[in-house]
C-alpha cells in the first residue's frame, strides 16, 4: 500500500517519481494498479477483452486510487472510470507505457549533436505500442518534478507528472486519446520545490493567439525539399533583390484584421513578382506575444504565429511564392529571447536557456535575455530551429537578426558591464562557434538555402566560408553603405558636394563581402520617417532625388532589399498597427516610382552586367568618382558574359546638354533606363531612343567618349548597341 507521504506527495503535486507509483506494480501481494482521478467515484480495471480484472480503492478523497488485480501476469490493462451522474468511460492509463526517447535520441541530446531535436521534443501526436495520443517531452534538467497540464486535465497539475529520463534532463509522457488542438503546458517544480510560472513548450509546432498564450498540440510539419530552381535562383551570381514584409501591416482585412495565410498566398507573391521583386523576406513569423516587437521577441522558435491562421497556411504561402518563381527568406532571431514568464526566462527555475550573469545574459537595449552559446542543449535548440524552417517548410534562406550584438561580450556595454573571453578579448567565442557551426548544417543538410546575416561591424570575413575561416554566412547585409548613403542623399543638393565621399566610399570595400544594399525597416520608423522624406527640397524634388536614389542603388554592386512601401513612395513613417497606404497609387508620382521599381528589378534581373559579378571586383569600373563639384559619379557594371552596362548618376538639380562622358570603348549606346522619364513622374529630359555614337574624343581618362543630355537628380543607364 502507498505510504501517507506518498499520498501527500501525489494530492499535493509534490511526488518526483509518478512512474514509482502510478500504473501497474508487483507489491507482497500481487499486482496492484494506482490512478490519480479527480472527480471519479469508482474505477475498475479491465483486459483488452473488455473484462473486469479488479477494482480499485479510493486511498484520498481527491481521486487517488489503489487496488489489487487478478492475475500474476502484467497485461495491457485499461481503467473505467465511473463518474457522477452515471457518465462512465474507458480509458488508457498513461502510466502503463514505457519510455518514448530511444537510446540513441536521449545520447544525442544530451551531446547537442540531434539534428532535428523538435523530433523528439515537444508535442506530437502518435501511436504508441498501438495507442493513438500524443508523446510530450521536454527539457528541464534541474526541475524536480515536471507535468503537463492542459484542457484535457482541466489544468490540474496533479493529473500528469511526468518521467525524467536521467542523465539527458529530458521529462516525457505519453498521454492516450489526446489529439491536435488542444492547449496545454508544463508545470515545473524548481530542484528546491517551489513552482515555476506555467510554461509554453519551446518546442511547440503551434501556439494560441495572444493574448493567450498556451502551446497547442498540431501535427508536426513534413519534410519539404526545395525545389531545384529555387536553389539555382539564391546563387551568388544570381539576382537577389528582396522585398522585405512586415504581414501584420503590408495589407489589411476591411475590418482592419490580419489577411490569413490564403489571402496572403493569393495577392502577395503576384505583387512581388509584378515587380519584378526575386525573393520576399519575412519579418519574424515565429510566434510572439507583443505585436509591438515586430515578431523579434520570439517566444515560440518552433510555432508560425497564430496571427496569420492554421501553420498548414504557411505551406500553401510558401507554395504560392514558389510557383510565382519568388523565393522566401525568414527573419530569424537567436541573438535574444523576451522575459515572458510562460517562455524560456528561467525554465526550470535556473537560467537554463540563458547566461546566468546579467553582464552575459541581459540585452539593455532591448530588455532581454541571451542564449547560452555555450551549452550543447542550447545551440542543439537553436541549430535544429535553423534546419527545421529550412527543411520542413521549404523556405529559401534565413536572415539572422542582430549578429553583431552575439559576436561581441561588449555589445552597448560599458566598460566593467561585461565578462571578457577566456583570453581576455571581447569576442563572444562561443557564439562565433554557433554561427559557424549553423551555418555548417545549413549548408550540409539544406543545400541551396542561404543565411544572411544583419551584421553592422567590420568583423572580417563573415560572408566567408567557415573553413577558411569565415563565419560561413552567404551574404552580409551592407550597413555602411546604407548609413552613409542616406547620409549623402538628405543633404540638400548645394551642399552634397561636400560630402562627396560618403557616395564612393562604399566602393573601397564592395567586394569584402558578399553584400545585400538594405533599405529595411530600421530605417522608416521611430522617428527616422519614411525614405521620401528623407529627401530634400519640394515635392518634385523630393520624388527626383528618391527616384535617382533608387538608380544608383540598384546600379551599385550588391544584392538588394527594399522594405515595403518603399516601392511606391509611402509618405509616413511605417506604423506596423496600419496597412500601407495604397491610396497613394492613385496619386501620379507614387505610381510613378512604382513603375521605376519595377524596371529597376527587371533590367536588373534581364542584365548580367548588374548581378553576375555583383560581388566580385571584376563587375565594377570607375569612369568618374571624384567630381565633387557637380555632385556626379559615372561608373561601368559589368558580367561574366562580357555584357557591360555603363550608368551615371546626377544629384543636382542642374541639367546637363552634351555632357561629355568617357567611355570604355569605341561602341554605340543607348539610353536604356532613366529615373527623369515622365512615366516615372519625372522631367522626360534625356537621351529617348537614339543610337550614341561614341568620339575619339578624351574624356575622363578615356580615349573615346560620347556626348549626352544628363537630366537633373536622376540616374541614367546605357548600354551598347
Amino acid at each position: 500500500m502507498l505510504s501517507a507521504v506518498d499520498i501527500d506527495r501525489i494530492v499535493h503535486a509534490r511526488h518526483t517519481d509518478p512512474f514509482g507509483v502510478f500504473g501497474m506494480h508487483m507489491a507482497a501481494d500481487g499486482l496492484r494498479v494506482r490512478a490519480f482521478l479527480p472527480g471519479a467515484e469508482r474505477v475498475a480495471i479491465v483486459d483488452a477483452a473488455d473484462a473486469e480484472r479488479g477494482t480499485l480503492d479510493r486511498v484520498h478523497g481527491d481521486g487517488l486510487f489503489d487496488g489489487a488485480v487478478r492475475g500474476t501476469d502484467r497485461f495491457a490493462y485499461r481503467l473505467r472510470v465511473h463518474y457522477p451522474f452515471g457518465h462512465t468511460v474507458t480509458i488508457e492509463d498513461p502510466y502503463r507505457f514505457g519510455p518514448l526517447l530511444g537510446e540513441q535520441d536521449v545520447y544525442y541530446l544530451g551531446e547537442g549533436s540531434h539534428l532535428r531535436p523538435w523530433t523528439v521534443l515537444g508535442a506530437r501526436p502518435c501511436t504508441h505500442e498501438g495507442v493513438r495520443g500524443v508523446r510530450f517531452a521536454v527539457w528541464a534538467p534541474n526541475a524536480s518534478r515536471v507535468a503537463v497540464v492542459g484542457d484535457f486535465n482541466h489544468w490540474d497539475r496533479r493529473c500528469h507528472p511526468m518521467r525524467l529520463r536521467y542523465p539527458s534532463g529530458v521529462w516525457e509522457l505519453f498521454v492516450p486519446g489526446l489529439e491536435a488542438g488542444a492547449n496545454y503546458k508544463y508545470d515545473i517544480t524548481d530542484r528546491d520545490g517551489h513552482p515555476v510560472p506555467l510554461k509554453a513548450d519551446p518546442y511547440a509546432f503551434a501556439a494560441q493567439l495572444r493574448p493567450a498564450d498556451a502551446s497547442v498540440i498540431a501535427a508536426p510539419p513534413t519534410t519539404r525539399s526545395l525545389p531545384a530552381s529555387r536553389a539555382a535562383a539564391n546563387e551568388r551570381h544570381a539576382p537577389l533583390s528582396i522585398y522585405e514584409v512586415h504581414l501584420g501591416s503590408w495589407r489589411r482585412r476591411a475590418d482592419g484584421g490580419f489577411l490569413n495565410w490564403d489571402d496572403l498566398a493569393a495577392q502577395l507573391p503576384a505583387y512581388a513578382a509584378d515587380l519584378g521583386f526575386t525573393h520576399i523576406e519575412l519579418m519574424p513569423i515565429a510566434e510572439h506575444p507583443f505585436d509591438g516587437s515586430w515578431g523579434y521577441q520570439v517566444t515560440g522558435m518552433y510555432a508560425p504565429t497564430a496571427r496569420f491562421g492554421d501553420p498548414q497556411g504557411l505551406a500553401r504561402f510558401v507554395d504560392a511564392c514558389h510557383a510565382r518563381g519568388i523565393g522566401v527568406l525568414l527573419d530569424w532571431v537567436p541573438a535574444h529571447f523576451p522575459t515572458d514568464p510562460h517562455a524560456l526566462s528561467r525554465f526550470d527555475g535556473t537560467a537554463l536557456y540563458e547566461y546566468a550573469d546579467p553582464r552575459e545574459g541581459l540585452h539593455r537595449d532591448w530588455n532581454t535575455l541571451i542564449y547560452n552559446f555555450s551549452r550543447t542543449e542550447v545551440l542543439n535548440f537553436l541549430v535544429g530551429n535553423a534546419l527545421y524552417w529550412l527543411e520542413c517548410w521549404a523556405i529559401d534562406g534565413l536572415r539572422v537578426d542582430a549578429v553583431a550584438s552575439m559576436l561581441y561580450r561588449d555589445y552597448s556595454r560599458n566598460a566593467g558591464e561585461w565578462v571578457p573571453n577566456v583570453h581576455g578579448g571581447r569576442e563572444n567565442l562561443e557564439a562565433v562557434a554557433f554561427v559557424r557551426r549553423m551555418n555548417e548544417v545549413v549548408g550540409q543538410h539544406a543545400p541551396g538555402a542561404i543565411t544572411l546575416a544583419e551584421e553592422s561591424t567590420a568583423w572580417p570575413a563573415v560572408s566567408r566560408p567557415t573553413s577558411t575561416g569565415g563565419l560561413g554566412f552567404h551574404y552580409k547585409w551592407n550597413m555602411g553603405w546604407m548609413h552613409d548613403s542616406l547620409k549623402y542623399i538628405r543633404n540638400d543638393p548645394v551642399h552634397r558636394k561636400y560630402h562627396h565621399n560618403e557616395l564612393t566610399f562604399s566602393l573601397i570595400y564592395a567586394f569584402d563581402e558578399n553584400f545585400v544594399l538594405p533599405l529595411s525597416h530600421d530605417e522608416v520608423v521611430h522617428g527616422k520617417g519614411s525614405l521620401l522624406n528623407k529627401m530634400p527640397g519640394d515635392r518634385w524634388q523630393k520624388f527626383a532625388n528618391l527616384r535617382a536614389y533608387y538608380g544608383y542603388m540598384w546600379m551599385h554592386p550588391g544584392k538588394k532589399l527594399l522594405f515595403m512601401g518603399g516601392e511606391f513612395a509611402q509618405e509616413r513613417e511605417w506604423n506596423h498597427d496600419t496597412a500601407l497606404d495604397w491610396g497613394l497609387l492613385d496619386v501620379a508620382e507614387h505610381r510613378g516610382v512604382q513603375a521605376l521599381i519595377r524596371d529597376l528589378n527587371r533590367l536588373y534581373q534581364a542584365r548580367a552586367a548588374l548581378h553576375s559579378l555583383d560581388c566580385e571586383a571584376a563587375g565594377f569600373e570607375w569612369i568618374e568618382a571624384n567630381d565633387a563639384d557637380n555632385s556626379l559619379l559615372a561608373f561601368v557594371r559589368k558580367g561574366a558574359d562580357g555584357s557591360r552596362l555603363l550608368v551615371v548618376c546626377n544629384f543636382t538639380p542642374v541639367p546637363r546638354q552634351d555632357f561629355r562622358l568617357g567611355v570604355p570603348d569605341a561602341a554605340a549606346w543607348k539610353e536604356v533606363l532613366n529615373t527623369d522619364s515622365a512615366h516615372y513622374g519625372g522631367s522626360n529630359l534625356g537621351n529617348g531612343k537614339r543610337v550614341i555614337e561614341s568620339r575619339p574624343i578624351g574624356a575622363h581618362g578615356r580615349s573615346h567618349s560620347i556626348a549626352i543630355t544628363l537630366p537633373p537628380l536622376a540616374t541614367a543607364v546605357f548600354e551598347p548597341t
